[in-house]
């Protein structure tokens, strides 16, 4: 496995590396963004997993996620994520849960044994609950807000919640954050105008939401490896 990462080495150092590997990071979300954070945080040498997602693959999916083929359509999408990424990395540590994450459920996951977070899920309740499950834990967690409606990979950025603009997702978590007194988070955005379509189902393609996941990716590696 050495040789696998030697060009990883050649940036982070051995002892990066070392952190890489004994770390555990929480994935929820499988999807667009989610797909492309596990795509490159098993690249980069993260140790262990967990994938929490209860959606299965469907042919509206192939325009724009990593682990969406005609040969994985219908299938749950942790699985299928799981096996590209042992496919990668036969030594990782990898935990499914084929399930969503909601308020109602939220007891049965232990954030403590998480070394990092990442939120990549779709709905507000959801973000929210991650975020607060977090923060309660001192676990560190990046949220990914709106990748829907946009065409412009280049326009993410990464930013407090409070010094977001333009993103419509990230100016209702604003709002909800500051009345649960959470006074700073890590979130991915963009700051171009959201394309309308004139349907509430949010539009998307191949480049924004791997451009979110990457972006996310990077800021989990350079966290923990300090």
């Amino acid at each position: 496995m050495s040789e696998m990462y030697s060009r990883t080495e050649l940036l982070i150092g051995k002892e990066g590396l070392k952190k890489l590997a004994a770390s555990r990071v929480a994935v929820f979300g499988v999807g667009g963004v989610g797909g492309y954070v596990c795509e490159a945080l098993i690249r980069s040498g993260i140790g262990a997993f967990e994938l929490i997602d209860k959606d299965k693959v469907s042919l509206s999916n192939l325009n724009r996620q990593i682990i969406a083929l005609h040969s994985t359509i219908g299938r749950s999408k942790t699985e299928v994520m799981k096996e590209r990424m042992l496919s990668i990395n036969p030594n990782a540590d990898i935990l499914i849960r084929n399930c969503f994450f909601l308020p109602e459920n939220s007891d049965e996951f232990d954030f403590k044994a998480y070394d990092y977070v990442v939120d990549a899920v779709d709905t507000v309740t959801a973000k929210l609950e991650i975020i607060m499950r977090s923060k309660e834990a001192n676990i560190p967690v990046i949220s990914a807000m709106g990748a829907g409606n946009k065409l412009d990979p280049t326009a993410f950025k990464v930013a407090d919640i409070y010094s977001t603009r333009v993103c419509p997702l990230a100016r209702v978590m604003r709002k909800e954050l500051k009345r649960r007194g959470v006074d700073s988070l890590k979130v991915v955005y963009s700051e171009e105008e959201p394309v309308k379509t004139g349907t509430q189902t949010p539009g998307s393609m191949a480049f924004t939401p791997a451009a979110a996941g990457l972006a996310i990716a990077s800021e989990v590696v350079k966290d923990i490896i300090g």
